[in-house]
């Protein structure tokens, strides 16, 4: 299953969760869906640009594995960090996966550092999902501009990293 079919489950999954009446305090006020076609390009970049811009500006918190690593999820042939704006949308994710019971520990990290220090230090491959069970989830690949040029899966030091 790819990342944006795994995505979509777990965004359904957490829909279907609030509409049978479980409190959810969304991190984000939700916009209205523009109809089908009516966002240009341009548009949509500079709505991605101000997204992206938002994150590097924020503390995110990251859930951490066994090990005290940084919390990765490998979806759609490629590891993700899985970052998210709030305890809310942390919790959010927890649930959709089964694993609300459990204890998630964290660590706060601003955006900009995941991008720019933790991603190129890492020896593969890594995006960044923000909110990725919530309706307003984001991903932020290793592509040029979202990530420096030698950790971009597009740029000059892919083939030190694979």
């Amino acid at each position: 299953m790819g990342f944006d079919e795994e995505w979509g489950r777990l965004r359904a999954a957490a829909t279907e969760r609030v509409d049978a009446g479980v409190p959810v305090e969304p991190a984000v006020p939700a916009r209205e869906p523009e109809p089908a076609g009516a966002v240009d390009e341009a548009t949509a970049r500079e709505a991605v640009l101000e997204r992206l811009a938002d994150f590097r500006s924020r503390a995110v918190l990251v859930p951490l594995d066994e090990r005290g690593g940084l919390w990765t999820a490998e979806l759609g042939g490629l590891d993700w960090i899985c970052a998210f704006s709030g305890l809310e949308t942390l919790a959010r994710f927890a649930d959709a996966r089964g694993e609300a019971e459990r204890e998630w520990p964290y660590r706060r990290i601003v955006g900009a550092r995941l991008l720019d220090e933790v991603i190129p230090a890492l020896d593969f491959p890594c995006g960044v999902a923000l909110d990725a069970a919530g309706p307003d989830g984001i991903a932020f690949p290793p592509v040029r501009g979202l990530v420096p040029d030698g950790a971009a899966l597009d740029g000059d030091g892919l083939e030190e990293k694979v």
